[in-house]
Protein backbone atom coordinates (compact mmCIF):
# COMPACT_ATOMS: atom_id res chain seq x y z
CA UNK A 1 0.00 0.00 0.00
CA UNK A 2 1.22 3.45 -1.00
CA UNK A 3 2.22 5.71 1.92
CA UNK A 4 -0.44 8.66 0.26
CA UNK A 5 -3.05 6.10 0.99
CA UNK A 6 -2.31 5.89 5.02
CA UNK A 7 -3.34 9.12 6.89
CA UNK A 8 -2.35 10.11 10.65
CA UNK A 9 -4.71 11.69 12.98
CA UNK A 10 -4.93 13.15 16.94
CA UNK A 11 -8.34 11.58 17.14
CA UNK A 12 -10.79 9.22 15.48
CA UNK A 13 -14.24 8.49 15.59
CA UNK A 14 -16.08 5.79 14.27
CA UNK A 15 -20.29 6.08 13.79
CA UNK A 16 -21.89 9.06 14.31
CA UNK A 17 -25.44 8.68 16.13
CA UNK A 18 -26.02 10.79 19.47
CA UNK A 19 -22.73 9.24 21.06
CA UNK A 20 -20.17 10.03 18.46
CA UNK A 21 -21.68 13.42 17.49
CA UNK A 22 -21.20 14.29 21.59
CA UNK A 23 -17.97 12.84 21.61
CA UNK A 24 -16.72 14.62 18.09
CA UNK A 25 -18.40 18.27 19.78
CA UNK A 26 -16.18 17.49 22.97
CA UNK A 27 -13.39 16.24 20.92
CA UNK A 28 -13.05 19.21 18.87
CA UNK A 29 -13.47 21.85 21.53
CA UNK A 30 -10.46 20.03 23.07
CA UNK A 31 -8.26 20.44 20.28
CA UNK A 32 -8.31 17.20 19.16
CA UNK A 33 -8.97 17.62 15.33
CA UNK A 34 -11.27 14.67 15.44
CA UNK A 35 -11.87 12.93 11.60
CA UNK A 36 -15.47 11.25 12.11
CA UNK A 37 -16.27 8.38 10.00
CA UNK A 38 -20.25 8.18 9.75
CA UNK A 39 -21.17 4.33 9.48
CA UNK A 40 -23.34 3.81 6.15
CA UNK A 41 -26.57 4.98 8.39
CA UNK A 42 -25.45 8.66 9.25
CA UNK A 43 -27.00 9.59 12.26
CA UNK A 44 -27.79 6.48 13.47
CA UNK A 45 -31.15 4.24 15.01
CA UNK A 46 -32.61 7.65 15.40
CA UNK A 47 -33.02 8.58 11.78
CA UNK A 48 -35.57 6.01 11.38
CA UNK A 49 -37.79 7.83 14.54
CA UNK A 50 -40.20 10.17 13.06
CA UNK A 51 -40.37 12.20 16.39
CA UNK A 52 -38.29 12.20 19.29
CA UNK A 53 -40.00 13.59 22.30
CA UNK A 54 -37.56 12.97 25.36
CA UNK A 55 -34.37 14.73 24.10
CA UNK A 56 -33.47 17.93 26.34
CA UNK A 57 -33.68 21.18 24.90
CA UNK A 58 -36.47 20.38 22.56
CA UNK A 59 -40.08 21.14 24.40
CA UNK A 60 -41.93 20.79 21.51
CA UNK A 61 -40.15 17.38 20.40
CA UNK A 62 -38.09 17.08 17.24
CA UNK A 63 -38.03 14.77 13.88
CA UNK A 64 -35.40 12.31 14.59
CA UNK A 65 -33.69 13.31 11.50
CA UNK A 66 -33.65 16.78 12.03
CA UNK A 67 -31.57 16.32 15.58
CA UNK A 68 -29.23 14.17 14.40
CA UNK A 69 -28.55 17.40 11.37
CA UNK A 70 -27.78 19.48 14.76
CA UNK A 71 -25.33 17.60 16.31
CA UNK A 72 -23.50 16.66 12.97
CA UNK A 73 -23.84 20.92 12.43
CA UNK A 74 -22.75 21.73 15.95
CA UNK A 75 -19.69 19.49 15.52
CA UNK A 76 -18.94 20.91 12.49
CA UNK A 77 -19.00 24.13 13.39
CA UNK A 78 -16.36 23.14 16.03
CA UNK A 79 -14.44 21.90 13.14
CA UNK A 80 -14.91 18.22 13.33
CA UNK A 81 -14.07 16.56 10.03
CA UNK A 82 -16.91 14.40 9.38
CA UNK A 83 -16.81 12.13 6.52
CA UNK A 84 -18.78 9.23 4.75
CA UNK A 85 -17.40 5.48 4.80
CA UNK A 86 -17.88 2.35 6.44
CA UNK A 87 -14.59 0.99 9.03
CA UNK A 88 -13.89 -2.65 7.17
CA UNK A 89 -10.55 -3.74 9.42
CA UNK A 90 -9.13 -2.63 12.76
CA UNK A 91 -5.24 -3.56 13.71
CA UNK A 92 -5.46 -2.03 17.65
CA UNK A 93 -2.34 -1.45 19.86
CA UNK A 94 -2.02 -3.34 23.60
CA UNK A 95 0.77 -0.74 23.94
CA UNK A 96 0.23 2.80 25.64
CA UNK A 97 0.33 5.20 23.01
CA UNK A 98 0.55 2.81 20.38
CA UNK A 99 -0.96 3.47 17.01
CA UNK A 100 -3.97 1.90 16.13
CA UNK A 101 -4.81 1.37 12.36
CA UNK A 102 -8.12 1.35 11.01
CA UNK A 103 -8.77 0.80 7.61
CA UNK A 104 -11.82 2.30 5.56
CA UNK A 105 -14.04 0.83 3.00
CA UNK A 106 -10.99 -1.49 2.60
CA UNK A 107 -8.63 0.98 0.52
CA UNK A 108 -7.33 3.85 3.48
CA UNK A 109 -5.78 3.06 6.62
CA UNK A 110 -6.24 5.59 9.21
CA UNK A 111 -3.95 5.74 11.81
CA UNK A 112 -4.65 6.98 15.71
CA UNK A 113 -3.45 6.94 19.14
CA UNK A 114 -7.13 7.86 20.26
CA UNK A 115 -9.94 6.03 18.69
CA UNK A 116 -13.56 6.18 20.06
CA UNK A 117 -15.40 3.89 19.04
CA UNK A 118 -19.53 4.79 18.66
CA UNK A 119 -20.86 2.14 16.41
CA UNK A 120 -24.08 1.68 18.17
CA UNK A 121 -26.51 -1.60 18.25
CA UNK A 122 -28.92 -2.64 15.73
CA UNK A 123 -32.27 -3.66 16.85
CA UNK A 124 -33.29 -7.07 15.77
CA UNK A 125 -36.96 -6.78 13.38
CA UNK A 126 -38.76 -9.86 12.38
CA UNK A 127 -37.96 -8.95 8.88
CA UNK A 128 -41.49 -8.65 6.98
CA UNK A 129 -42.04 -6.43 4.21
CA UNK A 130 -44.67 -4.76 5.87
CA UNK A 131 -42.96 -4.36 9.34
CA UNK A 132 -40.03 -2.27 7.56
CA UNK A 133 -42.59 0.03 5.39
CA UNK A 134 -44.13 1.02 8.75
CA UNK A 135 -41.19 1.52 10.66
CA UNK A 136 -41.38 5.10 12.04
CA UNK A 137 -45.17 4.76 11.03
CA UNK A 138 -46.04 3.12 14.26
CA UNK A 139 -43.59 0.22 14.49
CA UNK A 140 -40.83 0.91 16.89
CA UNK A 141 -38.54 -1.06 18.60
CA UNK A 142 -38.16 1.25 21.39
CA UNK A 143 -41.04 1.73 23.88
CA UNK A 144 -39.59 4.10 25.98
CA UNK A 145 -38.85 5.87 23.51
CA UNK A 146 -41.79 6.21 21.52
CA UNK A 147 -44.72 4.75 23.57
CA UNK A 148 -45.60 8.10 24.85
CA UNK A 149 -47.47 8.86 21.53
CA UNK A 150 -49.39 5.70 22.28
CA UNK A 151 -50.78 7.25 25.22
CA UNK A 152 -54.57 5.36 25.68
CA UNK A 153 -54.04 3.74 22.56
CA UNK A 154 -54.00 -0.21 21.68
CA UNK A 155 -50.51 -1.51 21.00
CA UNK A 156 -49.14 -4.86 20.34
CA UNK A 157 -45.43 -6.06 21.05
CA UNK A 158 -43.88 -9.03 19.83
CA UNK A 159 -41.17 -10.77 22.26
CA UNK A 160 -41.12 -13.12 25.57
CA UNK A 161 -38.00 -12.37 27.46
CA UNK A 162 -37.35 -10.12 30.25
CA UNK A 163 -36.99 -6.79 27.53
CA UNK A 164 -40.31 -7.56 26.15
CA UNK A 165 -41.66 -8.16 30.09
CA UNK A 166 -40.39 -4.63 30.56
CA UNK A 167 -41.17 -2.69 27.86
CA UNK A 168 -45.02 -4.49 28.12
CA UNK A 169 -45.59 -3.52 31.75
CA UNK A 170 -43.62 0.15 30.76
CA UNK A 171 -46.66 0.70 28.45
CA UNK A 172 -49.13 -1.32 30.16
CA UNK A 173 -48.86 2.16 32.28
CA UNK A 174 -49.66 4.32 29.48
CA UNK A 175 -51.61 2.54 27.05
CA UNK A 176 -55.22 1.40 26.73
CA UNK A 177 -54.27 -2.26 26.47
CA UNK A 178 -50.95 -4.01 25.41
CA UNK A 179 -51.02 -7.38 23.00
CA UNK A 180 -48.19 -9.55 23.66
CA UNK A 181 -47.19 -11.96 20.83
CA UNK A 182 -45.30 -14.93 22.25
CA UNK A 183 -43.90 -17.26 19.70
CA UNK A 184 -43.75 -20.64 21.64
CA UNK A 185 -46.12 -21.38 24.86
CA UNK A 186 -44.28 -19.49 27.47
CA UNK A 187 -42.19 -16.67 28.05
CA UNK A 188 -38.41 -16.94 28.57
CA UNK A 189 -38.11 -13.91 30.82
CA UNK A 190 -37.76 -14.53 34.45
CA UNK A 191 -40.79 -15.82 37.03
CA UNK A 192 -40.48 -11.97 38.36
CA UNK A 193 -41.24 -10.56 35.15
CA UNK A 194 -43.68 -13.18 33.87
CA UNK A 195 -45.43 -12.41 37.22
CA UNK A 196 -45.33 -8.75 36.80
CA UNK A 197 -46.74 -8.87 33.37
CA UNK A 198 -49.29 -11.55 34.39
CA UNK A 199 -50.49 -9.22 36.92
CA UNK A 200 -50.83 -6.36 35.45
CA UNK A 201 -54.60 -6.12 33.99
CA UNK A 202 -54.92 -4.26 31.20
CA UNK A 203 -51.73 -7.11 29.50
CA UNK A 204 -53.53 -9.71 27.14
CA UNK A 205 -50.38 -12.52 26.09
CA UNK A 206 -51.01 -14.52 22.76
CA UNK A 207 -49.12 -17.69 22.69
CA UNK A 208 -48.17 -19.85 19.81
CA UNK A 209 -49.00 -16.52 17.93
CA UNK A 210 -46.44 -14.83 15.23
CA UNK A 211 -47.12 -11.84 13.43
CA UNK A 212 -48.48 -12.42 9.40
CA UNK A 213 -48.53 -9.04 8.53
CA UNK A 214 -48.51 -5.40 10.09
CA UNK A 215 -51.62 -3.60 8.50
CA UNK A 216 -51.75 0.05 7.16
CA UNK A 217 -50.95 1.95 4.24
CA UNK A 218 -48.98 4.55 6.07
CA UNK A 219 -49.36 4.09 9.27
CA UNK A 220 -50.26 1.32 11.49
CA UNK A 221 -53.50 -0.28 11.62
CA UNK A 222 -53.65 -3.44 12.76
CA UNK A 223 -51.66 -6.79 13.09
CA UNK A 224 -52.56 -10.11 11.24
CA UNK A 225 -51.62 -12.98 13.38
CA UNK A 226 -50.93 -16.91 12.59
CA UNK A 227 -51.40 -19.52 15.52
CA UNK A 228 -48.29 -21.73 14.28
CA UNK A 229 -49.83 -24.89 15.74
CA UNK A 230 -53.08 -24.66 14.04
CA UNK A 231 -51.98 -22.04 11.23
CA UNK A 232 -55.35 -20.01 11.89
CA UNK A 233 -54.87 -16.43 11.07
CA UNK A 234 -56.88 -13.85 12.90
CA UNK A 235 -56.48 -9.74 13.24
CA UNK A 236 -56.39 -7.25 15.71
CA UNK A 237 -56.91 -3.83 15.68
CA UNK A 238 -53.77 -1.96 17.22
CA UNK A 239 -52.57 1.43 16.91
CA UNK A 240 -48.77 0.76 16.90
CA UNK A 241 -46.55 -2.23 17.14
CA UNK A 242 -43.45 -2.50 19.37
CA UNK A 243 -40.65 -5.24 18.13
CA UNK A 244 -38.79 -6.59 21.70
CA UNK A 245 -36.84 -9.80 20.31
CA UNK A 246 -33.24 -7.87 21.38
CA UNK A 247 -30.07 -5.42 20.08
CA UNK A 248 -27.45 -6.67 18.18
CA UNK A 249 -24.67 -4.52 18.84
CA UNK A 250 -22.26 -3.60 16.17
CA UNK A 251 -18.71 -5.07 17.27
CA UNK A 252 -18.17 -7.74 14.53
CA UNK A 253 -15.16 -5.86 13.49
CA UNK A 254 -13.97 -6.03 16.96
CA UNK A 255 -13.78 -9.79 17.78
CA UNK A 256 -10.65 -10.91 18.92
CA UNK A 257 -9.21 -7.89 19.74
CA UNK A 258 -11.38 -5.90 22.67
CA UNK A 259 -13.09 -7.64 25.92
CA UNK A 260 -17.14 -8.36 25.10
CA UNK A 261 -19.71 -9.58 27.48
CA UNK A 262 -21.12 -12.45 26.52
CA UNK A 263 -24.15 -10.78 24.44
CA UNK A 264 -20.97 -9.17 22.13
CA UNK A 265 -21.62 -5.60 23.89
CA UNK A 266 -18.34 -3.75 24.44
CA UNK A 267 -16.88 -4.04 28.05
CA UNK A 268 -15.69 -0.73 29.72
CA UNK A 269 -13.77 -0.24 32.64
CA UNK A 270 -15.70 1.13 35.78
CA UNK A 271 -17.64 4.52 35.37
CA UNK A 272 -15.41 5.47 32.47
CA UNK A 273 -15.74 4.73 28.45
CA UNK A 274 -12.49 2.93 28.48
CA UNK A 275 -11.76 -0.45 26.90
CA UNK A 276 -9.00 -3.11 27.67
CA UNK A 277 -7.17 -1.65 24.75
CA UNK A 278 -5.15 1.72 26.07
CA UNK A 279 -6.22 4.80 23.64
CA UNK A 280 -9.58 2.69 22.48
CA UNK A 281 -12.94 4.37 23.99
CA UNK A 282 -16.40 3.08 23.41
CA UNK A 283 -19.54 5.15 24.09
CA UNK A 284 -23.27 4.54 23.28
CA UNK A 285 -25.10 1.64 22.87
CA UNK A 286 -21.89 -0.53 21.46
CA UNK A 287 -21.39 -0.60 25.14
CA UNK A 288 -24.70 -0.05 26.82
CA UNK A 289 -27.48 -2.89 26.67
CA UNK A 290 -29.44 -1.37 29.96
CA UNK A 291 -30.41 2.31 28.76
CA UNK A 292 -30.27 2.65 24.90
CA UNK A 293 -31.54 7.08 24.97
CA UNK A 294 -30.53 9.29 22.84
CA UNK A 295 -29.18 11.23 25.90
CA UNK A 296 -27.79 8.40 27.51
CA UNK A 297 -25.81 7.71 24.72
CA UNK A 298 -24.89 11.52 24.65
CA UNK A 299 -23.38 11.62 27.79
CA UNK A 300 -20.96 8.42 27.63
CA UNK A 301 -20.08 10.47 24.23
CA UNK A 302 -18.97 13.26 26.04
CA UNK A 303 -16.89 11.35 28.71
CA UNK A 304 -15.41 8.97 25.87
CA UNK A 305 -13.84 12.18 24.53
CA UNK A 306 -12.96 13.76 27.91
CA UNK A 307 -11.07 10.33 28.57
CA UNK A 308 -9.61 10.56 24.87
CA UNK A 309 -8.56 13.88 26.23
CA UNK A 310 -6.61 12.99 29.58
CA UNK A 311 -5.08 9.72 27.31
CA UNK A 312 -3.43 12.13 24.74
CA UNK A 313 -2.59 14.45 27.40
CA UNK A 314 -1.05 12.00 29.66
CA UNK A 315 1.96 10.95 26.78
CA UNK A 316 3.26 13.88 26.72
Amino acid sequence: MKSKDIEQVKCLIIGSGPAGYTAAIYAARADLHPVMYTGMEPGGQLTTTTEVDNFPGYPNGVDGNALMEDLKNQAVRFETDVRFGLATKVELSAKVGGTHKITIDEDKIIETKALIIATGATARYLGIESEQRLRGGGVSACATCDGFFYKGLDVALVGAGDTAAEEATYLANICKSVTMIVRRDEMRASKAMQKRVLETKNIKILYHSEIDEVLGKDVVEGVRIINNQTQKKSTIKVDGLFIAIGHKPNTELFTGQLEMDDTKYLVTKGKSSKTNKPGVFACGDVQDKEYRQAVTAAGSGCMAALDAERYLGSLG
